[in-house]
């Protein structure tokens, strides 16, 4: 053992001089290392990428290693990746989904940003999705809730005024009239690949505002009512009769490439695509977008769509210092002010800070600044569903369950949409698959 400490006290030593004689007790610069990123295929990740290397300019010796992916196929892999502890990234894309549900497992780091970061300046709704017990658990990328997306011209041309707040049943009666087949313009587009972040978090949003919910009281589901059926039935009569054709398929990313090449009408879906919509870079209809809020059915506003990436540091990273000094990168004021001078005020990220929309140069290039921000300071994740709700959530339900759920309805809800069975089917055999699913996992008695 005298032998070990003698040899240990000697290196010991030895590396001291060494810092001396680099610099009079200069830190030995650390071994490089390379940051694994986990991230979605949406536009402004891939414009993240795009940028990362001012990221490495700023940080000789770390590298970063991008794995860039389908949303659904995302999920799967940092939701398996994380719950086994396997350390494959030391970066991960996560939504305000899993985030809370994460943190109380100790699965991610907590991050303490120095003042510079400016948490204040983060919009409270976005910064408190992602706060457990006072502490934050990841830093937000992009936040956003949900509009509609029309055409103005055709509109205009049809002889119709998109009203302030309209129905469900208005944007059916103005898909009927928009739709034209043999040109390729339809009338309405839908989120209808299946995934409980894809097709399930428009169709959760339809299903409150038509006054249904994933559960009662008692954690019993509730997918089989009145106001599921009223919801599902609109859903598919309207893409069947004015969407587009493998309707099936289209998820946000597949929708925005419909809508920006001039194939839709009207589109329902997140405000982030306002930012992609109204940019001529990426919009053959840039100058011809109008948008209003998202529609109402029956019952009313019920919980609102808001929805968060965020950037998060698993536990089982190798480089949690490195890796925590990118996730403040990319979500600080300077990124956004460098993705404005690469891209255009635009394309700066959406949603999550206030100095972002107090900038007069946004709101002059982001015709839709203001709307978005009040969507997203007014979403009401935890408003009142038609009856009392053991959860809180308005286009997912926070519990661990729910990732398995959603996507199994999701997978039924769109073979309702594809014809293989009716909608009193697919909620029949939605109401059985998550009553058996929440008996299992002990919710049900």
């Amino acid at each position: 053992m005298n032998t070990i400490r003698a040899v240990f006290s000697k290196t010991a030593a030895a590396f001291l001089i060494a810092g001396t004689i680099l610099g009079g007790g200069a830190e030995i610069a650390h071994a490089d290392s390379t940051l694994t990123i986990a991230t979605v295929n949406n536009g402004d990740m891939i414009v993240m990428r795009e940028l990362s290397s001012e990221f490495e300019k700023a940080h000789p010796g770390v590298h970063l290693n991008w794995v860039t992916l389908e949303e659904n196929i995302l999920r799967q892999r940092v939701t398996t990746d994380i719950a086994t502890g396997a350390g494959q990234f030391d970066v991960m894309t996560i939504g305000n989904y899993e985030v809370p549900i994460w943190a109380k497992q100790k699965w991610l780091v907590e991050l303490k940003p120095d003042a510079n970061y400016d948490l204040d300046d983060l919009i409270p709704t976005v910064r408190s999705g992602l706060t457990v017990d006072g502490k934050l658990y990841a830093m937000p990328f992009y936040a956003e809730s949900v509009m509609t997306y029309y055409r103005k011209d055709l509109f205009q041309k049809a002889g119709l005024t998109m009203p302030e707040a309209p129905t469900y049943d208005q944007i059916r009666q103005y898909a009927d009239k928009l739709t034209d087949k043999s040109n390729q313009i339809y009338g309405v587009c839908l989120r209808g690949k299946p995934g409980w972040g894809e097709n399930m978090a428009f169709v959760t949003s339809l299903a409150n505002t038509y006054g249904g919910q994933w559960f009662g009281m008692g954690w019993k589901p509730m997918l089989d009512t009145p106001a599921w059926k009223g919801a599902i039935n609109w859903y598919v009569s309207a893409l069947n009769a004015d969407g587009p054709p493998g309707a099936t398929s289209n998820g946000f990313n597949e929708n925005l490439a419909l809508f920006s090449t001039g194939h839709c009408a009207m589109w329902i879906d997140s405000t982030v695509a306002g930012g992609l919509l109204f940019d001529p870079k990426q919009s053959q209809v840039a100058d011809k977008v109008g948008f209003t809020a998202s529609p109402k059915g029956p019952y009313g506003k019920g919980p609102t769509w808001l929805w968060t990436w965020n950037l998060a540091v698993p536990a089982s990273s190798k480089h949690i210092q490195d890796a925590e000094a990118f996730v403040t990168w990319a979500t600080s004021k300077d990124y956004v002010n460098l993705v404005a001078q690469k891209k255009g005020w635009v394309a700066a990220p959406a949603g999550t800070r206030k100095s972002t929309y107090e900038n007069a140069e946004y709101q002059k290039a982001a015709p839709f600044a203001k709307f978005v921000e009040n969507a997203i300071n007014e979403a009401g994740p935890d408003a009142p569903t038609a009856e009392p709700r053991p959860y809180t959530g308005a286009q997912f339900v926070i519990i661990p369950q729910f990732q398995a759920i959603g996507t199994q309805v999701g997978q039924t809800i769109a073979a309702a949409l594809s014809g293989q069975m009716t909608v009193d089917q697919a909620l029949a055999a939605s109401q059985a698959s998550t009553t058996r699913t929440m008996r299992q996992t002990g919710y049900l008695h």
